[in-house]
């Protein structure tokens, strides 16, 4: 299966320059930049540059980046699900987890997490797919935002709801571990019948859930 990436660069200003939105940025072009020391929502800054490096090679992965000047301050990524989550049980070519978005403190009111989602959905190059998020309060940065888990998980359901992902019904047990976490998916418009069916599967693997 191919995976068509098409790089797209938004300028948006800010203060007495532009920051930059672009991608899906190439593993070298990532490797010439720095991480803002404020991105460690999921490891040290030095592992998660690592980290994008490593998804940007993968043929499915994709990475837009906001940087001012040469300094990454915000990013999503998008890859195959992990090997040890239900997500990836049946090696399914045409479903692609959105794996995390983290922007730092100092750029959190521009709207930048939208413009990175909505820049990597350009030009249909997401058509293909189903594209999945898993959303778990534990992953919120509660504590900075001063937000309830209520009012945090309405945030990340408006974001994710600009590139028209739903919610989902799942029986996964993290999930079903917290009533704000939740599953959000978008199915592409190219994506086959076989593909959506295969996902219910992943989905709903308890009998009683059907």
């Amino acid at each position: 299966m191919k995976h068509p990436k098409y790089y797209h660069v938004h300028p948006l200003p800010w203060r007495d320059s532009c920051l930059i939105i672009e991608g899906p940025i190439a593993p070298e072009r990532l490797a010439e930049l720095s991480m803002h020391p404020d991105l460690d929502a999921f490891r040290p800054p030095s592992e998660q540059h690592k980290a994008l490096i490593e998804i940007a090679n993968l043929p499915e992965g994709r990475i837009i980046i906001t940087r001012d000047e040469q300094t990454i301050v915000g990013y999503v990524t998008f890859h195959y699900a992990d090997e040890q989550e239900r997500w990836s049980q049946e090696h399914m070519i045409d479903l692609i987890e959105l794996g995390a978005i983290e922007v730092a403190d100092d750029y959190r009111s521009l709207g930048i997490g939208q413009k990175m989602i909505t820049t990597a959905f350009e030009d249909n190059q997401m058509e293909q797919y189903i594209v999945f998020t898993t959303e778990y309060y534990w992953h919120w940065d509660l504590k900075g935002s001063g937000l309830s888990v209520w009012d945090y998980r309405k945030m990340m359901e408006k974001l994710m709801k600009i590139v028209d992902m739903e919610w989902y019904a799942t029986d996964d047990p993290e999930i079903c571990s917290h009533p704000a976490n939740c599953l959000m998916v978008r199915m592409g418009r190219d994506v086959p019948l076989s593909s959506k069916e295969q996902f219910d599967h992943i989905r709903f693997q308890q009998r009683f859930m059907y």
